[in-house]
């Protein structure tokens, strides 16, 4: 799902990773993958299904440790038209954002807010960055938490604007 148009809009707002965040959230996830793998694998368990669990979960680790920093490479921006990463994958289009969260106690990633659309939209997840499930799109993570703050700011201008 992405746009051509947008990238000719200018870009109200960027957001990025902060690099001591996304190599912190990579390391942690690493460590306790292979830390899993070799724990299955040097002590094995009488029980082989807990062998084969600590093994594929300590696998699962490696695989999100490396999705991570794949996904993290690159950052966020928010045009007039839409919010999309730096590859062109539209996230939510403006005029389908209904509201923006971004309180305490709002169910949201780390540092980021959540958009609520008025329509469902495709499920994606770009670990540490965004997620987008039904009509709910998270941002954040490992993302600049004054960045995240300023294009939520946007957002929610944006949207009083329109009505």
């Amino acid at each position: 799902m992405s746009d051509p148009s947008a990238e000719t809009l200018p870009v109200l707002a960027e957001l990025r990773p902060s690099p001591p965040r996304r190599v912190v959230g990579v390391v942690i996830l690493a460590t306790l993958g292979a830390s899993l793998v070799y724990l299955a694998m040097a002590y094995p368990s009488a029980v082989i299904g807990w062998t084969l669990f600590l093994f594929c979960f300590g696998l699962a680790c490696l695989w999100l440790a490396v999705r991570m920093w794949q996904s993290t490479g690159r950052g966020l921006r928010l045009t007039r038209a839409a919010l999309s990463d730096h590859n062109g994958v539209v996230l939510a289009r403006v005029d389908q954002i209904r509201a923006v969260r971004r309180g305490v106690f709002a169910f949201k990633p780390a540092g980021g807010f959540t958009l609520r659309l008025a329509d469902p939209a495709p499920r994606g997840w770009a670990p540490g960055l965004w997620w987008r499930l039904g009509r709910s799109v998270g941002v954040g993570g490992v993302t600049h938490r004054h960045e995240a703050r300023y294009m939520a700011e946007v957002l929610d201008q944006m949207i009083r604007a329109r009505e």
